[in-house]
């Protein structure tokens, strides 16, 4: 018989147990603290909504380009199937087409508030830009032909569409359907032709005869089409591939560009041969022969004005030994009086002014240079102190020496957004040149306030050649890794790609610096000379004493002593940093002054890892940063080292991975202290024999390695999936910081100063520190630190931690307010003191504040000092999370994530109950993983491209005021006419001829094109795009002319408003008869007044009626004037 073990039973219901309370990740409190459900808590889900604000940048990898003269409207698309539209400074627009594919060509509906996207897979999309977010109206998918070019003429609905196979169809753009009539390549060119054109390159009809029609092959052929006879007038012919075409204005001549960089200038009555052939940069050979072909003119423009040679703009075309780009462009004129030329190149878009001398450029008012260096970090600050933007500009304005053209940027369309946010923004943007770009991205707007360039510090060879051989990467050395910046002090910290961190102060005066300040730390773990945990017991890790070996190295790395004495017997770098400190003076302009420069130096051949974690605070003058072999911590105040630890040494005796080493011990030598040039000691060259040291100094970046193509290739992986136990257990990275005043022990009664550490495998750990009160014993006596050992572990690395107090509200860290350091005596503040916060203080060992740790994988909530764990919540269990912040709302705090698998979720705070978890971007590309940061006040952004940030909100607040912020691109404009030629000018040289298309397009003339042609798709436009499309085109054209002439149209609508008051009117009628009798009858030419009706206008009105009294069988002559009846 079987024995029932009652134990197992009970370990399986405990197991289950456990295990269900664990799947539940509501995040509940733990037992025995109940007392914390009653913080209340004002963040509610309906307090947030995910949606995309706008976009900021160049546009990513642009392919065609558009201009409405009278809007004043760009357009650009781009290679992804973006559309990005720009007006005046900060009215921007982006747009998306679902396809994906590439824009070919862009067509302004001018003055229309409508445009013609065309794009790679064959179809044609008629957006409406007459509400804040453009969408499409209609789309026209072309089954069997591609589309190669199109042409929309000036104030007309039908679209011409050449295609691959030389044809032409005819769209209708009101209904977005074909028209029977098509041009076909073969009626186009010559019937003993027996070849195939090639694909139509070009389309525009004679800007004197809209008859006329010119077509451009790729082959060299191009047609004058009759539009009314369906049959060509003139054939031309020319041996090199076309690109583009362009008219002279009068319609009598046109000039070609060719694929060997020539152009050719035709008559249009004598196709037989050129009128005139040149080659702009050909080499002219003495001899009379032909020029030496160059690169293809992609682009040429005919314009001519009213003094003066006419222009001839073109793109492309140079000397096949001259490096240039492909660009595409534009020009941008009044009648045939070009003022500016739009060059759209490949990372930039630059507008040149025409009318003045020497052709300056236009200054930009767009922020186009955010990729002037491939962005490497992004921070977000929202809600920043009032005081900096202003101080930032006022700086940057002096950075501007281009001289730019004196007249205001010409595309000026749109309106700004009615709505604004009530607080300030700043963008700060790290780069591989080890540029900083501060912007303010106030009210959906950005414009670059400021730049600092921190490579100015090293020294920065010539060529390859002269590169150090201490350099640890072989491109952009200077790049910017992470950055930390304190908006109230104005503190900035920055570590670089180099293994270097450079602090540096806002100054509003210009100073010269002799020397750079120079630290040089020596970080490296030798798991051999970690004594063990019997040994080390709870002791603290040695610190370097103020002054001696901690004082600050002014000398210059290539002068310093240690680069040659420091080196081991076989030749291995040791104590070198990686970059050379500037020899020469350094001239600091008002702006970010640096402070302290800190560098990483070689150990034993070994290069020092790259900077993993990075803080500083300003009221304690501490900086910490750490890597893959432990933190240090600087007082960039007294410019000393204070700890220079590995991360095993932190855990001292309570560190449950360590594991005791098996040889022989040795003397420990301090971990902390400078890289001493006089240090004749024998201990780095022992350090540097070690028979481990090297291998682990290559295992841990083999792991760095390993763990960086995991993160590449797989985002859902598990984080321990590429690394054995072992490599892990040595492979502990610092990964945050964060610097508090909070209480660590039950015997404290106040908050102490404190470094929280937080490491790559979840572990908390504690520093604390003793920072001097007063600002003059601050300068002269040291800061000092002891481990306190860790306080909690989370499931994956650790990313953020706060702090909140006893009701919830997040703790501000502590920061000194900005003072300037190089300002006049007379004008220097009082001395300096921390910005005042009441500590709180423990007592009868009541927890009265909260440490609030997000990991990878969980975020937790500790009671302090009693360490307890409150709240726990599982963010994801098959993904991690890339980002966390703890982000303050108008209504609560709360802990914002972005996740591998693309969801973006906020927890609320304490009780870390989920608040929102949308699916939003799935993590396809590294750039956004570095890039993604949140802000308070609901505001997020990240880089979608190398050239592009976009910005979103979860803030349901922010959405609700989206469209009212946002601004418009159309705006109600009359078109202008085209100026008068003159009588003889149009009666001898044949003036502008119109002509009635829909008699040749229309359904009764043409017929209907076959069905499989082409697919008509309903847009995504709305209501509100239906009635703009059943408005638009000829409708709102016709309007337009009408709203021309205010009183025509009133008059117009006379009849209208007459027939709606019949019945008002014959209560008044006999009144109005009795009066007629007293004046005589009114007789306008032959035409007599048949009846009289009574309605409301003014006296104008009524003489214009009088002037105008031809066109009228009616006219009313009884009106109410200011409330008084007349009678005429």
């Amino acid at each position: 018989m079987k024995k029932f073990n009652i134990r197992k039973v009970l370990d399986g219901l405990t197991a289950v147990s456990s295990s269900s309370s664990s799947s539940t990740s509501a995040a509940s409190p733990q037992s025995g603290n109940r007392e914390n459900e009653l913080i209340p808590e004002s963040l509610q889900s309906e307090h947030f909504q995910l949606c995309k604000t706008v976009r900021h940048g160049f546009p990513h990898q642009p392919s065609s380009m558009a201009f409405d003269p009278v809007q004043k409207i760009l357009a650009i698309g781009s290679e992804n199937g973006a559309l990005r539209l720009f007006g005046q400074a900060g009215v921007e627009c982006y747009c998306q087409h679902e396809s994906g594919c590439a824009v070919i060509q862009l067509q302004f509906l001018v003055n229309e508030g409508a445009l013609v996207s065309a794009l790679a897979d064959d179809s044609v999309h008629l957006w409406n830009l007459r509400q804040k977010l453009p969408a499409v109206l209609h789309s026209l998918k072309f089954n069997r032909e591609r589309i190669t070019f199109c042409h929309l003429p000036f104030q007309s609905k039908w679209l011409y569409v050449g295609t691959q196979k030389g044809n032409i169809h005819i769209v209708n753009v009101e209904s977005f359907t074909l028209s029977g009539y098509v041009i076909m390549w073969n009626k186009a060119i010559e019937l003993s032709s027996k070849t195939h054109p090639g694909p139509v390159v070009h389309i525009s009809d004679n800007p004197m005869d809209e008859g006329k029609l010119l077509i451009g092959f790729e082959c060299g052929i191009v047609v004058l089409w009759d539009l009314k006879s369906k049959k060509a007038d003139y054939r031309y012919s020319y041996d090199e591939a076309i690109h583009s075409v362009a008219w002279h204005h009068e319609g009598k001549q046109f000039v070609c560009s060719h694929s060997d960089g020539t152009l050719t200038t035709w008559n249009i009555r004598v196709p037989a041969k050129p009128a005139q052939i040149i080659t702009p940069h050909g080499k002219q050979p003495k001899d009379g022969k032909k020029p030496e072909p160059c690169k293809p003119i992609l682009k040429v423009e005919y314009k001519t004005t009213r003094a003066g040679e006419p222009f001839m703009i073109l793109s492309g075309g140079l000397s096949f030994d001259t490096v240039s780009r492909r660009s595409c462009l534009t020009v941008m004129h009044d009648y045939q009086e070009p003022y500016a030329v739009v060059v759209l190149l490949k990372k930039d878009l630059v507008v040149i002014d025409l009318a003045q001398i020497g052709y300056p450029i236009f200054e930009n008012p767009y922020p186009l240079s955010i990729h002037e260096s491939p962005v490497t970090c992004c921070e977000y600050f929202a809600n920043c102190p009032a005081e900096v933007i202003p101080a930032l500009y006022s700086v940057g304005s002096r950075q501007k020496r281009q001289s730019f053209s004196k007249k205001e940027w010409p595309i000026s369309g749109g309106n700004w957004g009615q709505g604004t946010l009530s607080f300030s923004e700043i963008i700060i943007t790290g780069h591989a040149d080890g540029s900083i770009k501060f912007w303010d991205a106030s009210a959906l707007m950005l414009q670059v306030l400021y730049k600092l360039k921190t490579a100015k510090v090293f020294d920065k060879p010539r060529s390859k050649e002269e590169r150090s051989s201490t350099e640890i990467v072989d491109e952009d050395p200077f790049a910017i890794q992470m950055l930390y910046w304190c908006p109230e002090s104005r503190v900035l910290c920055v570590a670089g790609v180099s293994a270097h961190v450079i602090i540096y102060r806002f100054s509003k005066q210009e100073v010269t610096t002799e020397v750079v300040q120079l630290l040089e730390v020596r970080m490296q773990c030798d798991l051999n000379e970690v004594e063990s945990p019997e040994g080390a017991g709870d002791q603290a890790p040695a610190v370097s004493p103020a002054g001696g070996a901690s004082s600050p190295q002014s000398s210059l790395p290539q002068s310093h002593p240690s680069t040659s004495s420091n080196n081991s017997c076989d030749g291995l770098r040791d104590n070198l940093p990686c970059l050379k400190v500037r020899s020469s003076p350094l001239k600091q302009f008002p702006g970010c002054q640096v402070e302290l420069l800190i560098q990483l130096v070689w150990v034993s051949g070994e290069p020092p890892l790259q900077i993993t974690s990075l803080m500083l605070n300003s009221a304690y003058g501490l900086v910490a940063f750490g890597n893959g072999y432990g933190l240090a911590v600087v007082d960039y105040i007294q410019k000393t080292l204070l700890l220079n630890v590995s991360t095993a040494e932190l855990y001292a005796s309570t560190d449950p991975h360590f594991k005791q080493p098996r040889s022989p011990k040795k003397a420990r030598q301090p971990s902390a202290g400078l890289c001493d040039g006089n240090d004749s000691s024998g201990t780095p060259e022992e350090k540097c024999k070690s028979p481990t040291s090297a291998k682990i100094s290559r295992k841990f970046i083999m792991i760095a390695d390993q763990k960086d193509d995991v993160r590449d290739n797989s985002f859902s992986r598990s984080r321990s999936s590429s690394v054995t136990s072992i490599d892990r257990e040595s492979r502990e990275i610092i990964s945050s910081f964060f610097f508090c005043d909070s209480l660590l022990k039950k015997s404290e009664p106040l908050a102490v100063p404190s470094l929280w550490v937080g490491t790559s495998l979840g572990s908390m750990l504690t520093i604390s520190l003793t920072v001097p009160s007063t600002p003059e014993q601050r300068m002269q006596q040291p800061v000092s630190v002891s481990t306190c050992g860790p306080v909690v572990r989370l499931k994956g690395g650790i990313l953020r931690m706060a702090q909140l107090d006893s009701s919830g509200t997040l703790l501000p860290q502590v920061y000194e307010p900005w003072y300037d350091p190089n300002a006049p005596e007379e004008e220097r503040d009082p001395p300096r003191r921390r910005k005042p916060i009441s500590p709180p203080s423990s007592q009868e060992n009541q927890d009265c504040q909260y440490a609030v740790i997000c990991s990878e994988k969980q975020a937790k909530v500790l009671a302090l000092p009693s360490q307890s764990c409150i709240y726990e919540h599982n963010i994801t269990e098959t993904s991690f999370v890339l980002r966390a912040d703890v982000v303050t709302m108008t209504a609560g705090v709360a802990i914002a994530c972005f996740c591998a698998n693309g969801h973006i979720m906020t927890l609320s705070l304490p009780s870390l109950r989920p608040l929102l978890d949308v699916n939003y971007l799935p993590l396809t590309d590294m750039r956004i993983a570095r890039t993604f940061c949140f802000s308070n006040q609901g505001q997020a952004l990240y880089l979608t491209s190398p050239t592009e940030i976009q910005r979103i909100t979860y803030s349901q607040e922010t959405c609700d005021n989206l469209q009212e912020m946002l601004g418009e691109l159309f705006t109600p404009v009359e078109t202008p006419e085209a100026p008068n030629r003159g009588f003889f000018k149009g009666l001898f040289g044949g003036g502008a001829q119109s002509l009635d298309r829909e008699d040749l397009f229309g359904e009764v003339a043409a017929g209907r094109a076959s069905r499989s042609l082409a697919q008509h798709i309903q847009g995504p436009g709305g209501m509100e795009g239906m009635k703009g499309a059943a408005s638009g085109v000829v409708g709102e054209l016709a309007r337009a002319r009408i709203a021309l002439d205010e009183r025509g149209q009133k008059l117009g609508e006379l009849e209208e408003r007459t027939a709606a008051m019949m019945a008002s009117a014959d209560s008044f009628s006999k009144q109005a008869h009795d009066g007629s009798l007293n004046h005589k009858n009114f007789f306008f030419g032959e035409r007599s007044l048949k009846s009289v009706y009574l309605t409301t206008f003014t006296f104008e009105d009524f003489e214009l009626m009088l002037n105008k009294k031809d066109r009228f069988e009616m006219v009313v002559v009884s009106c109410f004037v200011k409330e008084q009846f007349t009678s005429i």
